[in-house]
């Protein structure tokens, strides 16, 4: 074939045969728990595989085993995953981003570990590393968006950190407020503070940008974790998360999730696979629509102050956009007016657009992050990150630009 099919071709067929399933064209979904060996040894040489105690001989291929270490669904999934992750040699899927995040943190990091991240950070990740790795002596090491290098090496310093960060955990676009973080400042950072003994884990959550407009990996992070109910599931009908990345690093993470049983079901895999069909299509058109309506937003005069990633405030950040963005995605954050009274008076008199939490489904979606979302962050961070009581947070869906202008524009009204 002289020239390979692109990934959103690959994804209508990749990993699948129709002569497993009667011809279907479409995979079903291989609702089993368990599957029959064909011999006592091949039981045995399987199970030597999926726990580790060998590696796959040159020619042979795996097999199945149980379905909490694999289904024909999660690996059909994970395979196409890796088409879209630029630089990923492997997948793993979860039942929640929140189960990727965390069985990954697990996997790599130690007692007496700390591990440095961006702030802001995802509500279910900020407390995850700083309230239950806590517990176990992992402590952590907030930096912000605005700190350069040297900031953040000075601060390892003076925190004592000195030779005991091992992972660094980057999410940009940040949630809300669409703030950049820079990756390979991340990635040498990591490089840096790595030894010949101790190799520092870069990992990014990708879920605002990725895979579509945004590549982590390409980038030198080692690791890019995705809450998948987002933009890779896009139908506000599962809770799904993944982890994409070399296989060696992946492969670990596999064996985590093998232990903590924190794997996709089929029919989450399957509708996982449903959804990657449109991935790219979706976002696209989200994302052209967000330009349309942030451009209103910005006209009205009843909102303060626009954060989409269409115009930067500094240079340093539209900097980091064009090295690392390719669309300005489909995420839009601004202040109102006023404060927490005039934003519910504006969502409770919304019609088209749906007043709740997540984000990159076909639906828009409009939520309030000071009272939902970033409510359990504490108060000194959310005035440090501009999550202020006047903030609305806009996931936009695939519904019609000027309909959903109608919708805000009535809603302002009310105000």
């Amino acid at each position: 074939m002289s020239k390979e099919f692109k990934p959103e071709s690959l994804m209508m067929t990749h990993g699948y045969k129709p002569e497993w399933s009667e011809g279907s064209v479409k995979m079903p979904i291989f609702q089993t728990s368990t599957f029959v060996f064909s011999s006592a040894e091949e039981g045995k040489a399987l199970f030597e595989l999926v726990t580790g105690k060998r590696t796959l001989k040159e020619g042979e291929s795996g097999g199945l085993v149980y379905s909490r270490f694999n289904n024909p669904n999660l690996e059909i999934v994970e395979s196409r995953l890796t088409l879209y992750e630029k630089g990923a040699q492997d997948a793993c899927i979860f039942e929640s981003g929140m189960a990727a995040i965390s069985t990954a943190m697990l996997e790599f990091l130690r007692p007496g570990d700390v591990v440095l991240h961006s702030n802001p950070l995802y509500g279910g990740t900020d407390s995850f590393v700083k309230n239950i790795l806590s517990r176990y002596g992992i402590q952590s090491l907030g930096f912000m968006p605005e700190d350069t290098k040297e900031d953040i090496m000075n601060s390892i310093k003076s925190s004592g950190f000195d030779g005991k960060i091992a992972m660094v955990f980057v999410e940009t676009p940040a949630n809300p407020n669409n703030v950049l973080i820079d990756i390979e400042m991340c990635v040498s950072i990591a490089k840096e503070l790595s030894t010949s003994d101790k190799k520092v884990i870069t990992m990014a959550d990708n879920t605002y940008l990725g895979p579509i407009w945004q590549s982590p990996l390409l980038l030198g992070c080692d690791l890019t974790v995705y809450s998948a109910t987002k933009y890779i599931g896009g139908h506000s009908d599962i809770v799904a998360g993944a982890i994409m990345g070399s296989k060696e690093l992946v492969g670990r993470v596999k064996k985590m999730r093998n232990n903590l049983g924190g794997m996709s079901g089929p029919h989450t895999a399957w509708l996982m696979a449903r959804s990657l069909e449109t991935l790219k299509i979706r976002m696209q058109r989200q994302g052209d629509t967000a330009q349309i309506v942030a451009k209103f937003l910005r006209s009205h005069d009843k909102v303060e102050k626009v954060y989409y990633l269409d115009q930067f405030d500094d240079e340093n950040q539209a900097r980091i956009f064009k090295n690392q963005c390719t669309h300005t995605g489909a995420m839009i954050s601004f202040d109102l007016k006023g404060g927490e009274k005039e934003c519910f008076v504006f969502l409770n008199h919304l019609k088209l657009i749906k007043l709740a939490v997540s984000l990159g489904s076909t639906e828009s979606l409009i939520q309030h992050p000071y009272s939902m979302t970033h409510a359990g962050v504490p108060e000194d961070i959310k005035q440090k990150i501009n999550v202020t009581d006047k903030l609305i947070r806009f996931s936009v869906g695939v519904e019609d630009a000027e309909d959903l202008i109608t919708d805000l524009t009535q809603a302002l009204s009310k105000i």
